[in-house]
């Protein structure tokens, strides 16, 4: 913390990220009813960056360098990130110390006020849907090659005004974590499920970044984990550490526990969804009854998923995806 002893929280700019930010200082006050909290405000790069895809900048940690560029100047004690925009390896000495309770991860349909009450299906052909996500375009090419999808830009309130306010997109695909966060969710038409696109790695979860030294800091964030979302994010990056590609490859998740089994569909693809590759995975979480020890799983999923990259490798040889980031 500060010289004054106040807890200064570092996050971006845009609404969403103050809507996430002030949850955590209210659950972290909730629990610690004296302390005093500095919110510092600040733009990344992808924040800055609104002409073109993210995924053509070839910049890396688009949403996360400025604040942890504040952190590891000690300028803030932790930064408040939304986990899907974490890159799969930090800068040295700074860690993830909690993890919060997941929002629904999906993908939600937003339908241009002309065609509520319709689904992706119901569309003209030729109709343009609005993503800035290649996973999302990767995957609803293949389920409805009818349609175009165009690149939107923007926070959730600019991308929401250039669907109403204009005829320039039939509808647009935004997570429902956001949507919900920001108390929008008469908006969302229908939910996508996970057999119709799975989501991001780490999407509806919020990472809290702090110095992997400062234990108070730690100790104070550790308030927040759920147990379940950090065991399925940690399984889910440990797959996109393993494939890598960041925000320049289709790749995709869903991951579920059911007792103590837990359960992973990831999925990568090429640019146009016209080739894929899932595998889906299970391990026991704990060791036995008695003590519910968790057990050091992540060497089974980062070895299955080394086969994995190594069968996709050979599934994409001469295409694109391959010669551009394989």
């Amino acid at each position: 913390m500060g010289d004054n002893n106040i807890l200064r929280v570092g996050t971006r700019k845009s609404e969403l990220a103050m809507v996430q930010t002030n949850w955590v200082v209210n659950q972290l006050k909730s629990l610690n009813k004296s302390l005093e909290v500095e919110i510092v405000q600040m733009a990344t790069i992808g924040d800055k960056i609104l002409d073109k895809s993210l995924s053509k900048t070839g910049e890396k940690s688009l949403f996360t360098k400025e604040l942890e560029d504040a952190l590891i100047a000690n300028q803030v004690d932790l930064v408040v990130n939304s986990l899907k925009d974490m890159p799969s390896t930090l800068p040295p000495n700074l860690t993830i110390s909690a993890v919060s309770r997941r929002e629904d991860p999906r993908d939600a349909v937003i339908m241009h006020p002309d065609n509520v009450g319709k689904r992706l299906e119901d569309l003209p052909p030729g109709s343009i849907v609005g993503t800035s996500s290649l996973r999302r375009v990767a995957q609803l090419k293949k389920l409805f090659p009818d349609l175009k999808f165009k690149s939107i830009r923007g926070n959730l309130n600019t991308r929401l005004r250039k669907l109403d306010d204009a005829d320039n997109f039939s509808a647009i695909i935004l997570a429902v974590a956001g949507v919900k966060r920001m108390g929008w969710n008469a908006r969302i038409s229908y939910t996508l499920t996970t057999d119709e696109c799975l989501y991001a790695i780490g999407q509806g979860a919020l990472g809290i970044e702090t110095r992997a030294d400062d234990m108070k800091s730690i100790k104070l964030v550790s308030q927040l984990h759920d147990k379940d979302t950090v065991i399925r994010t940690v399984a889910e990056r440990a797959f996109l550490k393993t494939l890598g590609g960041g925000c320049s490859v289709p790749q995709a998740v869903h991951s579920w526990i059911i007792e103590d089994e837990l359960y992973m569909r990831g999925a990568v693809f090429n640019l146009d969804g016209s080739k894929s590759l899932y595998e889906t995975m299970q391990t026991s979480l704990f060791v036995n009854e008695d003590d519910k020890k968790l057990v050091t799983f992540l060497l089974d999923f980062l070895l299955t998923f080394l086969v994995f990259y190594i069968n996709f490798k050979k599934l994409v040889k001469n295409s694109y995806l391959f010669t551009c980031f394989f």
